[in-house]
């Protein structure tokens, strides 16, 4: 039987050299491609067994797509492909229900035996994503490894952190915003997978330890928010 994959990424030529390499297995066909903005509207017409989903892509964020496919009713194998090997990438991915982590400059035979083992229910991590993972893993409880990982906020999320922070509900946020419950529901989903799969009382804690404020600032401001 045919493992039918799905490649979602925001450059053409990567999905073009993608669908070359598969291609060339007798066992693998690539059923549909897209980027970020129509991931989830193709999975669910070609009920793909894999999902090769690019982790950073402009106009639509990896984890996100990787939440929402998540969550559908029989949601594939999903292996996060990427050239960006930062640890809070790996980590969040992972915890976020990846079963994979793939660098798109990975051999084509390794990419084929990745899909073949994400296809019958397991998991690959390729080498370049395993010592992200025990530098998160080892230094997880140093604070200013805690606000570094606020980086990858965006200006939205790290003002529903700083109220999170403050111990208000979802439902106080949205009014102090100005947004919809629904709305904020997702930022909140959003920033604690992000941040690695942690729970509202550990989000409020690093909010402190970071100093975030309700306008998105924060301790580490040599970086803004994006």
């Amino acid at each position: 039987m045919l493992i039918r994959v799905v490649v979602v990424d925001d450059d053409p030529l990567v999905r073009m050299g993608l669908q070359t390499i598969f291609g060339s297995g007798h066992d693998i066909e690539v059923v549909g491609t897209c980027d970020g903005r129509k991931a989830v509207r193709t999975v669910e017409k070609h009920l793909p067994d894999v999902l090769l989903l690019d982790i950073r892509m402009p106009g639509a964020d990896g984890l996100t797509v990787l939440r929402q496919v998540r969550s559908l009713p029989a949601p594939p194998a999903v292996a996060m492909l990427t050239t960006f090997d930062a640890a809070e990438y790996v980590g969040a991915a992972l915890l976020g229900g990846a079963a994979g982590f793939l660098m798109k400059n990975a051999a084509p035979e390794q990419l084929m035996y990745a899909v073949r083992v994400l296809s019958g229910g397991g998991r690959f991590l390729a080498p370049e994503a395993v010592e992200p993972i025990l530098e998160t893993y080892l230094s997880s409880n140093r604070p200013q490894e805690a606000e570094r990982r606020l980086a990858i906020l965006t200006a939205r999320e790290r003002q529903v952190l700083a109220h999170l922070g403050t111990g208000m509900t979802n439902r106080d946020i949205a009014a102090a915003m100005y947004l919809s419950y629904g709305t904020v529901k997702d930022h909140v989903s959003s920033l604690l997978t992000k941040l690695g799969g942690i729970n509202r009382v550990q989000a409020a804690v690093l909010a402190a330890r970071a100093r975030v404020t309700p306008d998105g600032a924060g301790h580490d401001r040599a970086r803004p928010p994006r």
